[in-house]
């Protein structure tokens, strides 16, 4: 059955590699996923974890040992979602004697595209507008970033898969990688993101999956996965005996010479207990959210989970 509504779905998903040992390693293990089109979908993992394996088979680049796996509705391997999609790889390769004007113009002619405007509007679009006459061995690491996202942009792309797209960047060309990948978005485009930053995931990603050892272990929207923080209030002006009567199950509550401080689990009602201080009186000194952060999350996912055999382990022929 074709999967219709869903940029990415897979459904046990699996590639099996025998093991130096002789044995079988499944580094991608029954792997049940749905991006949904037209948001940015953060896919995150340790080391080994299975998230390049998991790219190479949407992308074609290998078979599945089992499963199945759809993009933009059609079955991996149709040529024509190849039109459709794009991949900028962690490290990608550039002729580096070639001008950031010539490297476009080059991928471009392999689409049969030999529009030099667009090449010079895409130059544009990537904030390389002024760089497109220099060799990419004058680029900086930011720089050839972009024009790897403007390269992974000449077929106008529905679905972008991008590994690592801010790694090793300086502050700055960060916060330009993310605008233009929030930008992408805001086209209508879906962005498939495979990670290890986790500050940048949680700023503008809508979803993520967490997989270890080939599994996925957390998957959602991040505000669902990151619910279930905590609140504290402090004041001023109220009574020790008021503040130790109040019912707030879970609440962590001190007060001493009239001042309270209140911490409470984020899904209590805050309003009330704001509106009840100020009842008695009592005047707010600090109002103070700790949400729960991706990398807490991340961490506590990924934590041992028992004996596994290693990707180390698989044969380098399998």
């Amino acid at each position: 059955m074709i999967a219709l509504g869903y940029a990415i779905e897979t459904r046990n998903l699996t590639k099996t590699y025998k093991s130096k040992k002789g044995g079988k390693v499944n580094v991608v293990d029954d792997l049940n996923l749905i991006v949904e089109e037209g948001e940015i979908f953060g896919f995150l993992g340790p080391n080994g974890a299975g998230k390049t394996t998991t790219i190479k088979m949407l992308l074609g680049i290998i078979y599945p040992t089992d499963g199945e796996a759809y993009l933009l509705g059609k079955e991996v391997g149709d040529m024509k979602v190849h039109q459709e999609i794009s991949y900028l790889p962690e490290k990608p390769y550039y002729y580096e004697h070639m001008t950031g004007l010539e490297i476009l113009m080059f991928y471009g002619s392999l689409f049969g595209i030999k529009d030099k405007a667009k090449c010079e509007e895409l130059l544009r679009k990537v904030n390389l507008q002024g760089a497109g006459t220099k060799t990419i061995s004058q680029y900086s690491k930011g720089m050839q970033q972009r024009i790897g996202l403007a390269q992974s942009l000449l077929n106008d792309p529905k679905l972008l898969f991008l590994d690592e797209p801010t790694g090793g960047l300086d502050p700055i060309a960060h916060i330009e990688i993310r605008d233009l990948i929030l930008r992408f978005r805001d086209e209508g485009k879906t962005c498939f993101i495979s990670s290890h930053e986790l500050s940048d995931v949680e700023r503008i990603c809508d979803r993520v999956a967490i997989i270890h050892h080939g599994k996925i272990r957390k998957q959602g929207r991040l505000d669902d996965l990151l619910r279930g923080g905590r609140l504290e209030i402090t004041a001023n002006g109220v009574s020790d005996a008021w503040a130790h009567s109040l019912q707030l199950p879970e609440a962590l509550i001190s007060a001493r010479d009239g001042r309270v401080i209140i911490d409470m689990p984020d899904n209590h009602d805050s309003n009330a207990v704001l509106d009840a201080i100020r009842n008695q009186k009592g005047s707010i000194v600090s109002l103070i959210p700790r949400r729960i952060r991706l990398e807490d999350l991340f961490i506590e996912t990924v934590s041992d989970r028992g004996s596994r055999q290693e990707i180390s382990d698989v044969a380098p022929n399998a």
